[in-house]
């Protein structure tokens, strides 16, 4: 048969959300023919939940991705409209970076980037199947019937498969609200022998501002000094706060009444829910006796009064949302303009996946986002980036980029989902971490920057910025450590010390003795070094020196530890091996084995229901096949 060139691309990328959106991106700037493919060109980088990127452990993903070359960090420091920093009074590892995006702008922000993208076409329409020959992608078929071809395809369908939309007892079909759902693709996946499972996750109904008295609310304001997502970003402005208000007993009153009407209560809803992020009617019925539950009211875009109450996701009757809500202080008079919704979809098992994200039992598939179980926009863009990158690589015969669970957040959300597989949306948490400590947000580019300048990803201005940074940093270390014998870095130990009062002493003795000789200065030569060079830092790098310094036992604690798991990275399994004909291994974890066909047996060791037992007859199974 013969295809129109037009017809065929390098890669198609099936949808352009936050996973879509990284994972075009990441092939056509790798020089690969691209196409995205998606339901409604208006809606690229839609917000469908909440109008934030960043927040706890998510922050971190989002750094990360900047650090390789994706743009998220570039999209919201741009379009954002207020900034903070979470956890501060926490350990450095769990501090973590949100902003407040304008919804409208970020998405006409990312619509222009892939507009402006070379290698990149921009395609409306809706794909209905996949065309598989020999268990190998070759491309997909439109709802129109026409054909497009590729030697890849990446899956980032969001919760549009069979999506079902619940507002009380009512629901319809739909992608979300306003969109189509994809009702086709399912099948063919299914067809294709892909094991599918049923999510559903929920929303906050969209609230007029003009009708909330802001008088009665905690206002929230941004952070002065917040340190941009991006590298290439050189700052960030605060435009608006956000209010905080509280539910009370009359608000889980009237939900616990109204109980016979939730489609999550009724059983109407199959699918699993989000355990970390419930609905207002899970938190009532879970958390009995907690009195009330905080809201955050954030503003969705400055040319908009709609408002976003964070904390308030439900698919409770309308008029039975209006009634909770003037429940609660301020919003007493308070209007809806759009309701809260659950909306259930289908997902592809995340063991069905190499840590690549490319599907085993199809060739050249990958899939990313919430096709995997994720939940988040940051989770949704950080796998995009990565099928992204490593579809490209295989159609260059290069070998993938798969990031280890000591090197990124990025490689602890791909390793958890391939391994563990996920029942609910998976949400990432800095708990799930292990190394954690090395895996700090502020370190996101030493980690990281490497990958994505090796891969052609990161460009010049970033990948510079970081090797700045990078030199200051080892040079600020440095001195820190030589200064007067160690005395400055032995100082800096000490968990009352902070390094930017030592610089702010500095700068203020310096500039009232600005006419005097050094050598004529009555400070000892430890004073006068400091003095003179810790103004020469900026006060990101110093913090991050301090940091380094403070942990620093930990922190050589905790790659010691990585260097024991390592080497189970070196027992090799192949992908052939039948587990039945290893003696001694249970039944289950054969069954999980022969599923998932790790490629070490450091993936193995983290499979659940591996035993100490079951790992210890793989070694020997090795040591005896070398």
């Amino acid at each position: 048969m013969k295809v129109k060139k037009e017809n065929f691309f390098d890669v198609i990328v099936v949808g352009a959300g936050h996973a879509g959106i990284e994972a075009c991106l990441s092939s056509s700037r790798m020089g690969l023919n691209t196409a995205v493919v998606t339901i409604n060109l208006d809606n690229i980088g839609q917000m469908s939940c909440n109008p934030a990127i960043g927040g706890l452990a998510k922050g971190h993903l989002v750094r990360e991705i900047d650090a390789l070359g994706g743009e998220m960090g570039k999209a919201i420091d741009k379009t954002g409209i207020q900034f903070r920093t979470l956890n501060t009074k926490k350990g450095p590892a769990v501090r973590s970076s949100r902003a407040q995006a304008d919804m409208f702008l970020y998405k006409q922000y990312m619509k222009a980037v892939l507009e402006n993208t070379q290698n990149l076409t921009l395609i409306q329409s809706m794909a209905d199947s996949l065309i598989v020959e020999n268990n190998k992608v070759r491309g997909i078929e439109l709802w129109t019937g026409d054909k497009l071809f590729a030697d890849a395809v990446i899956l980032t369908t969001g919760t549009f498969l069979r999506g079902l939309v619940h507002i009380g007892l009512f629901n319809y079909k739909a992608g979300r609200a306003g969109d189509f759902a994809s009702n086709k693709l399912s099948l063919s996946l299914i067809q294709n022998n892909l094991e599918l499972g049923r999510l559903k996750t929920g929303t906050t109904p969209r609230l007029d501002g003009r009708t909330i008295d802001f008088s009665k609310l905690e206002e929230q304001k941004g952070d002065d000094d917040f340190i941009p997502f991006s590298l290439s970003s050189k700052k960030i402005n605060n435009k608006i706060s956000c209010f905080v208000t509280y539910t009370n007993e009359k608000t889980h009153n009237i939900i616990r009444e109204n109980l016979d009407k939730s489609p999550l209560y009724c059983g109407v809803i199959k699918g699993i829910g989000p355990r970390y992020c419930p609905s207002i009617e899970d938190k009532v019925v879970r958390f009995k006796d907690k009195e009330r539950h905080q809201i955050f009211l954030e503003k969705e875009s400055l040319d908009s009064n709609e408002y976003y109450p964070n904390g308030l996701s439900t698919s409770l009757p309308l008029e039975t949302q209006l009634n909770f809500l003037r429940t609660i202080e301020g919003l007493e008079n308070v209007k809806i303009m759009r309701p809260g919704y659950a909306i259930e979809y289908d997902y592809v098992l995340p063991t069905e996946l190499y840590h690549s994200l490319e599907t085993r039992k199809i060739e050249n598939l990958f899939l990313a986002g919430q096709i995997n179980g994720t939940s988040g926009y940051e989770e949704a863009a950080a796998q995009g980036l990565i099928a992204g990158i490593n579809a490209s690589l295989k159609l260059k015969d290069e070998n993938p980029l798969i990031l280890g669970r000591d090197e990124a957040y990025i490689g602890v959300l791909i390793d958890d989902l391939i391994t563990l597989g996920t029942a609910e949306p998976y949400r990432m948490f800095t708990s799930r971490a292990e190394y954690r400590l090395l895996l700090r947000e502020d370190n996101a580019d030493f980690r990281l920057c490497e990958y994505g300048r090796k891969i052609g990803l990161l460009d010049d201005e970033r990948y510079n910025v970081y090797k700045k940074k990078f030199m200051e940093f080892n040079e600020a270390l440095d001195f820190i450590r030589t200064s007067d014998g160690g005395k400055l870095y032995n100082m800096l130990k000490r968990p009352d010390v902070d390094i930017l009062r030592l610089k702010n002493l500095s700068i203020n003795i310096i500039n009232t003795t600005d006419n005097l000789n050094i050598h004529q200065n009555p400070k000892s030569d430890i004073e006068n070094n400091l003095y003179i060079n810790l103004k020469n830092y900026s006060n990101e790098i110093l913090k991050r020196a301090e940091l380094y310094i403070k942990y620093e036992g930990y922190i050589n604690r905790q790659k010691e530890e990585i260097k024991r798991m390592r080497k189970f990275e070196n027992y090799y399994l192949d992908e052939n091996i039948d587990y039945k004909s290893i003696s001694g291994l249970s039944l289950e974890v054969i069954e999980k084995l022969n599923k998932i066909k790790p490629a070490t047996i450091y993936e193995a060791n983290r499979i659940s229901g591996i035993t100490p037992a079951a790992v210890s007859i793989l070694l020997m199974y090795c040591n005896k096949k070398i």
